[in-house]
């Protein structure tokens, strides 16, 4: 059983009201812009009590770090809030970067993407002789931008240290051929990306029947 309780925002009593500074009253989180600025312009947010966005320390620390260096050192970058790389540490590890494919499907159409999946089979489980069809992974690619990798999904050993690695990648612009044109390491998890060829729109089988 996974219980996924969240967490408060403390935004009630510290004087945001005084201010003008508005907040979503329903959770207390403060709705902000691209730029991490409240309806205050000169009042800005950062973290989890940001209405929307993640909750993970490292997001905090790069949208700190990137709003200190538009205000005070003439940048202009902005925090990636979609390419986030991100695991649940489960005993079977899930990792993720990018878009889910139901909020793809909202923000660029069912038509114009492309979902390639795979069950697989780690090499360490056929000592031991676990289930050939557990492990999974998937890619998101939008078809009208060359393919372009937009969500990458895996479920499996190691699933954090996958995900980061690949998550570079996405941030560079990662397209269904250059995944398809990488020499996998074999036999490592992370080479199932290299190899996919099956569409979720194909209908075709993904069960494995060996390593």
């Amino acid at each position: 059983v996974l219980i996924a309780i969240g967490r408060d925002a403390c935004t009630r009593n510290i004087g945001l009201q005084t201010i003008g500074v508005k907040i979503n009253e329903k959770n207390g989180k403060v709705p902000v812009n691209d730029e991490e600025q409240t309806n205050v312009p000169y009042v800005y947010a950062i973290g989890d009590i940001l209405d929307g966005k993640l909750e993970l320390t490292p997001v905090a620390i790069q949208a700190g770090r990137l709003l200190a260096q538009r205000l005070y050192g003439g940048s202009s970058r902005k925090c990636d809030y979609i390419n986030v790389p991100t695991t649940v540490f489960t005993p079977l590890e899930y990792g993720c970067c990018g878009y889910p494919e139901e909020r793809a499907i909202d923000e660029f159409g069912k038509q114009n993407l492309e979902v390639y999946h795979t069950l697989f089979w780690p090499l360490e489980w056929t000592v031991p002789g676990r289930d050939n069809n557990t492990c999974y992974a998937k890619i998101i690619c939008n078809k009208q931008d060359n393919n372009r990798v937009i969500g990458l999904h895996v479920l499996g050993p190691n699933a954090g240290e996958v995900t980061q690695g690949f998550a570079a990648a996405i941030k560079c612009g990662l397209t269904k051929e250059l995944l398809d044109e990488t020499i996998g390491i074999h036999p490592t998890c992370a080479e199932v990306f290299t190899t996919m060829d099956i569409t979720k729109s194909s209908g075709q089988d993904i069960t494995q029947k060996g390593c």
